[in-house]
């Protein structure tokens, strides 16, 4: 049982975000941007000319619009290793996954705990991941529904090599519980910029999953 401890950085503060990006890279090497437009979620988060990270380190983007593909070419010119957009967003997702791998990059879709799997059954064969969400969009916290895991099984189902994340509420008590549901990749934001020791907090979810 493997999983890939992911740290979030959510904020719309800019000098925060640096802090966060130089932060973070002093114990993982891969990060995911949480980006909001403030209509799909009830606050805006950084903008996307605003985003950036070091070289070396991989980067997924999470895109909270309601239009994200109006942005393609200058999410595309970031060059994340993985774009995500949500289910329920609007817009031609065919198009975007058509564009982004044409470029080299990952296509992921997060679902709302509301969104069955069945939404986006038909597109599966290009999607390269997909994120359940179980968090409070915009912000740090939520709660992990460990329901939602029966997505996972769903998803693996139908396709066993499909990458799986999961947002919300990851902490030292269900780490474990979720990597063994399947889970490849555990997104965590306020466990670990809220402790006072982020890397220990991160070397506690490291071990509660390998425990």
């Amino acid at each position: 049982m493997t999983a890939t401890i992911c740290p979030t950085i959510t904020t719309d503060n800019a000098a925060v975000y640096k802090q966060q990006i130089e932060q973070t890279l002093t114990y993982a090497h891969r990060i995911h941007i949480d980006l909001a437009d403030g209509m799909f979620t009830r606050n805006r988060l950084t903008e996307i000319e605003d985003v950036w990270w070091p070289g070396g380190v991989r980067a997924d983007l999470h895109v909270m619009y309601q239009n994200p593909f109006d942005h393609l070419e200058t999410l595309v010119a970031l060059r994340p290793q993985l774009i995500i957009v949500h289910a329920e967003a609007e817009g031609d997702f065919m198009h975007f996954a058509a564009a982004a791998h044409h470029y080299g990059i990952e296509v992921g879709v997060a679902l709302l705990p509301e969104t069955p799997v069945s939404a986006i059954q038909p597109a599966l064969e290009v999607i390269d991941h997909v994120l359940i969400f179980s968090g409070n969009l915009g912000h740090f916290g939520g709660h992990a529904d460990l329901g939602l895991l029966g997505k996972v099984q769903q998803l693996k189902d139908l396709k066993p090599r499909l990458e799986i994340g999961w947002d919300g509420g990851v902490n030292d008590k269900n780490a474990k519980l979720l990597a063994m549901g399947g889970v490849d990749v555990l997104n965590a934001g306020g466990y670990l910029h809220g402790a006072m020791a982020p890397q220990t907090a991160y070397a506690t979810l490291r071990a509660a999953i390998e425990g």
